[in-house]
């Protein structure tokens, strides 16, 4: 694999240029970027005020679960939007895109969350209705932003003043190559479900962006419960006409350093270029933990480790994503959050509790998005 700067050695001439404009009394601009490039993926509750600290931090969009199954919880019951309008209100409210991820069947269409709802009539006619449901919403000219905009919504106790910010790209499921949001593993599996939902999404905004499950890089289960991206990924070329079905591709590299990190990102790639495709690519989760090392939990790098990581990753990331065709990268997560997954307790920006206590990570950050640290 043709390989470009090293993400360590980018990452430390990065930071050497920081430092020198610094010393001679202003900042080195950041590298150049699509609006919309710096994300973050939340997984705590988000109030507004931690919006605040988003925008002036330099970031641009939301990455935001929907889950189906707690939107149509029963099989006669309306949609119960309430939750995703306080989030996409408070996220416009700041000028921040929404990225929505659509995953998780109800219960009343199938024992297990994690089946993708292609197996009867009955959960392929349910998945479209509420895809076109949540498209009419939320997209261009949508329901929400008739209702809402330019009025207020209730965001908890604040009245919250909306701008309209149709979503305009929907990523379908949550890594679908690994059995901890989807089971079986299988690319035939999910490019019917492709087949199913793009039609939908296109007959509403036809000129909506459809977005790739993001494919966790390389998870140790294999067969039906995982499947490397790359695998997975060039099974799914095979399904003939795929093409026609997606418009961007997402990719989840959690790795030990951000060196492993541009391998997954160069391996994803060329697997489009061997299929002679050039979609959008998006990195809807990446992170690195604060807390222990990588010899004790596979993704974590310790308070200097982290900012490490994230300097040489988003390095690389910045300086090929012309060439990547790369429009967003999100990063997993905006604050720790105690008794989670064995690196998402100190994975985030800010630790845990009320209110915003930053890591280095953080600052570290804010001197790449050119943005402040506080509102």
């Amino acid at each position: 694999m043709r390989r470009l700067i090293p993400a360590t050695l980018l990452s430390a001439c990065l930071l050497a240029a920081l430092l020198f404009g610094a010393q001679q009394g202003s900042a080195k601009p950041p590298l150049s970027h699509p609006k919309g490039f710096f994300g973050i993926g939340p997984q705590t509750l988000v109030t507004p005020e931690d919006y605040g600290y988003m925008r002036a931090g330099g970031i641009e969009s939301v990455r935001v679960a929907v889950p189906w199954g707690s939107i149509q919880p029963t099989e006669n019951g309306v949609f119960n939007w309430t939750g995703l309008d306080a989030t996409v209100a408070a996220a416009s409210r700041k000028g921040l895109r929404v990225l929505p991820f659509i995953y998780g069947t109800p219960s009343w269409l199938a024992s297990n969350w994690r089946t993708l709802p292609v197996d009867t009539g009955k959960q392929r006619k349910a998945w479209r209705t509420f895809i076109k449901a949540a498209v009419a919403r939320y997209g261009p000219g949508g329901d929400f932003w008739d209702e809402h905009a330019p009025s207020v919504v209730k965001y908890e106790s604040e009245s919250v003043p909306i701008g309209a910010s149709p979503i305009r790209v929907w990523q379908i499921w949550n890594e679908a190559n690994f059995f901890y949001f989807a089971y079986p593993v299988s690319p035939a599996r999910y490019a019917r479900l492709l087949k199913l939902t793009t039609p939908v999404i296109k007959s509403v905004d036809p000129s909506a962006q459809v977005l790739l499950t993001g494919l966790f890089g390389e998870p140790t289960a294999k067969g039906r419960r995982g499947m490397a991206a790359t695998d997975f990924l060039q099974r799914l070329y095979r399904t003939p006409g795929i093409k026609r079905y997606f418009d961007a591709i997402s990719l989840h590299p959690y790795a030990v350093d951000a060196e492993t990190l541009e391998e997954m990102v160069e391996g994803l790639h060329e697997v489009t270029l061997e299929n002679r495709d050039r979609p959008a690519f998006y990195i809807t989760e990446m992170g690195w933990g604060s807390q222990n090392d990588f010899n004790q939990v596979a993704f974590e790098q310790g308070i200097r480790g982290q900012v490490k990581q994230l300097r040489a990753s988003y390095g690389y990331l910045l300086e090929n994503q012309r060439r990547l065709n790369l429009k967003g990268v999100y990063w997993f997560s905006w604050k720790d959050l105690p008794g989670s997954c064995n690196f998402c307790d100190s994975v985030g920006f800010f630790r845990a509790g009320e209110g915003f206590r930053p890591k280095p990570a953080w600052h570290a950050f804010v001197r790449l998005t050119g943005g402040r640290a506080r509102p």
